[in-house]
């Protein structure tokens, strides 16, 4: 009897333990499901939808962008702009004015003897930029001496042969060992300055712009529009217009808007189009008008505003050149000029093998008659 009072104790407290394990195991599970639960119910709440679906549809690769700009950034810009035009139709200053800096601190301006013994020279002149954490670094291409002469006859070959040196320093380090530290100094717009005390196009103009339109994006623009009138630029421009299409010149075209572009941003590119060419205007000096401190040319009648848009283009130019089409710009340099050169060198250097080769077989083949001359 006792040892049946024994077993059955111990058997009662078997029963017991594993009761209680059970309940306890289920109270676990319980608390875990409640507390995610409640988890899921927040993120939801938080992120719009439940967790399980975030998980599922987002990958990540929506922060690539992100990755881009950051990049981007941290390597910085650089962009190579050329003006050309004759002596005195404010290049320089204009340049200044677009980008806020003195590019020309120590030039020299030369007399009238010395510009008669002066040839087309291509100066140089870098400035790196900084602009709320982001570096541009502007090369600007300057073309002294041009048009200057009596005899201005292919004066324009000295800037089409340094754009061509460009894009053949580019193919080489293209295909060189060290591909990593390219310098990109291809020319990526051209400034082009047409006088306003003529009634349109001159013919070095027409013969320039042809030299240079499957090299570089051409952007056509009127210096010191401030002395002309409102319908004095509105008729020249016609006139530059017109005697562009009648002689077929290219110049830069700006790309058409996608489809999803705002309302905004499309208005201010027709703004930009009905502006070409630009008629502009420059000043190094810094005026107080009316509490404001801006760029404008004093004259005794009042005062020119640089950036007033009623004055001149000179804002459509900066807006073009600088916030909406300087990558298009920089693109269609290597898209389309620098691929024409580079299909034209292939295609000189494909022919120049052929003719070689045709060479060396003649010339093997006259030397086996020589040889068979000789031998008999």
């Amino acid at each position: 009897a006792f040892m049946i009072y024994r077993v059955l104790k111990r058997e009662c407290f078997l029963v017991v333990f594993f009761i209680l394990s059970a309940v306890s195991t289920v109270y676990s599970l319980f608390i875990r499901v409640v507390n995610y639960s409640i988890i899921c119910v927040y993120v939801g709440l938080s992120c719009g939808q439940p967790l399980q679906d975030q998980d599922r549809e987002y990958v990540g690769f929506a922060t690539l962008p992100n990755q881009v700009h950051r990049k981007s950034v941290k390597k910085g810009f650089e962009f190579t702009l050329m003006v050309v035009g004759e002596s005195g139709l404010g290049k320089s200053t204009l340049v200044n004015s677009l980008f806020l800096t003195d590019l020309y601190k120590d030039r020299k301006v030369l007399n009238a003897e010395e510009r008669l013994a002066q040839t087309v020279g291509i100066t140089k002149n870098t400035v790196c930029i900084e602009e709320k954490g982001v570096k541009l670094k502007l090369n600007v291409v300057d073309t002294q001496g041009y048009g200057d002469t009596i005899n201005n006859t292919d004066s324009y070959k000295c800037v089409s042969d340094y754009i061509d040196r460009q894009f053949e320093q580019y193919r080489r380090d293209e295909i060189g060992l060290d591909r990593k530290n390219i310098q990109d100094n291809r020319v990526h717009c051209c400034l082009y300055f047409i006088s306003p005390f003529g009634h349109g196009l001159q013919p070095l103009d027409v013969e320039c712009m042809r030299a240079l339109q499957d090299k570089v994006n051409i952007i056509p623009v009127v210096a010191k529009s401030d002395g002309l009138t409102y319908d004095e630029v509105k008729k020249k421009k016609s006139r530059i217009l017109s005697e562009i299409d009648k002689y077929r010149l290219k110049i830069y075209q700006f790309p058409d808007c996608d489809s999803d572009e705002d309302e905004e941003f499309r208005r201010q590119d027709m703004e930009l189009k009905r502006s070409v060419p630009f008629a502009v205007i420059g000043s190094n000096m810094v005026v107080d008008v009316n509490g404001r401190r801006i760029r404008a040319r004093l004259y005794p009648w009042g005062v020119v505003e640089v950036e007033n848009p009623y004055h001149s283009d000179f804002v459509h130019l900066r807006n073009m050149l600088v916030r909406t089409h300087m990558q298009d710009l920089k693109d269609m340099t290597h898209d389309t000029h620098y691929e024409s050169y580079r299909a034209q060198w292939l295609c000189k250097s494909q022919c120049t093998d052929v003719v070689g080769r045709h060479m060396r077989k003649r010339f093997v083949l006259v030397l086996m008659i020589l040889v068979k001359k000789i031998v008999d």
